[in-house]
């Protein structure tokens, strides 16, 4: 990298507090920034026709990465993909049905793990890293751009359950009959991911993101089981290729958890999800060292007025003189409207002026 490259890179806000500093204004982006609520994605979507077109079409994908940032300005920019892409590239059958979501072929015995097959993922990781490599040269010098993956916890509970479910009941019987089976599963899952993120890195990511969405189903056990020791097996083996590139776990639902969750895997950031309450966002930050991001209600960001602006400044006013990032505690949904991510955008950035 340049000398000009590395200079831009610590200048992005992002990065500043991921490493420990303290902003005045916190950066902000938002989970699932691109998606059906701008319009604009909707007709680049449609433009590809498919879900998983559009993120296997580097030219479509980055374009509805960049959507965001153009509109609103958002410090980070996170690539346009799917925790799905992993189990794809691994040749297990993926597919998008319009409003039913993800449909696996289920694997749901160590005797089928032959039907993933590691040698099978180049060409499919190599058009997303294409789309990465678009967005770092076409994103703002000060806009770091975020690669990501599934935490092998929530990828194998599609894997072996073959679509979204509310308790993942098919992996906790995998993991509970056949605990040896399960952890090679969990082996393939994060041995993958370390390469697939590591691709990302060297095609332009400034800092990845592990995604745990389904994390809080677990038992204190099985937690530090197949959660905690995943993450932190794949976060050891990616600092060892990339050891100043910043990692951020997001183990959603985690609660009384998330400490020693962040304390153990190595994370340089944890995402918070709409239940951590402030106060103990606060401990993560100061007890674990680790910067801290979320957990504003994405409902809260359909409804707007007084609600969302009340919450905005609470936790402005929380988590001041601690590394925060501004985020939701999950994704943006479909029918926010737009003109309310403006005006949450307008009022973080206010926020250190009126205060001052």
């Amino acid at each position: 990298m340049t000398t000009a490259g590395t200079d831009s890179k610590k200048n992005r806000k992002l990065m500043q507090v991921l490493g420990g500093q303290v902003l005045p204004t916190p950066p902000i982006w938002l989970m699932r920034q691109a998606g059906r609520y701008l319009p604009e994605y909707r007709a680049t979507r449609g433009e590809a026709g498919g879900f998983l077109k559009l993120c296997y079409t580097p030219s479509l994908a980055a374009e509805v990465t960049l959507q965001p940032i153009r509109r609103y300005g958002f410090d980070a920019a996170i690539l346009f993909s799917d925790i799905l892409i992993v189990p794809d590239a691994l040749g297990q059958s993926v597919s998008f049905l319009e409003g039913e979501g993800p449909k696996l072929d289920p694997i749901q015995s160590a005797a089928e793990l032959n039907r993933l097959d590691p040698s099978k993922t180049g060409t499919k990781f190599a058009l997303i890293c294409e789309t990465v490599a678009r967005l770092r040269q076409d994103l703002p010098s000060e806009t770091t751009l975020i690669g990501f993956c599934g935490a092998p916890w929530t990828v194998a509970t599609y894997v072996v359950g073959g679509e979204g479910s509310s308790d993942q009941a098919a992996a906790r019987r995998f993991a509970y009959r056949d605990p040896k089976g399960f952890q090679q599963l969990i082996d393939i899952l994060v041995d993958t991911s370390v390469d697939y993120l590591s691709q990302q890195i060297e095609a332009g990511a400034d800092t990845v993101m592990v995604f745990d969405s389904w994390a809080g189903t677990l038992p204190d056990r099985e937690f530090a089981t197949w959660v905690t020791a995943p993450t932190a097996r794949l976060v050891r083996e990616l600092k060892k290729r990339h050891p100043n590139v910043p990692v951020i776990g997001f183990p959603r639902g985690a609660g009384s958890n998330a400490l020693g969750f962040v304390k153990e895997t190595g994370v340089n950031g944890v995402g918070c999800d709409t239940a951590m309450p402030l106060h103990d966002m606060r401990v993560l930050a100061k007890d674990a060292g680790v910067a801290v991001q979320g957990n504003i209600d994405p409902l809260l960001l359909v409804a707007g007025g007084e609600a969302l602006d009340r919450r905005i400044d609470e936790t402005l006013q929380a988590m001041r003189g601690l590394p925060h990032i501004f985020n939701l505690g999950h994704g943006i949904v479909p029918d926010t409207p737009p003109d309310h991510v403006a005006r949450l955008m307008e009022r973080v950035r206010a926020f250190a002026k009126v205060h001052a």
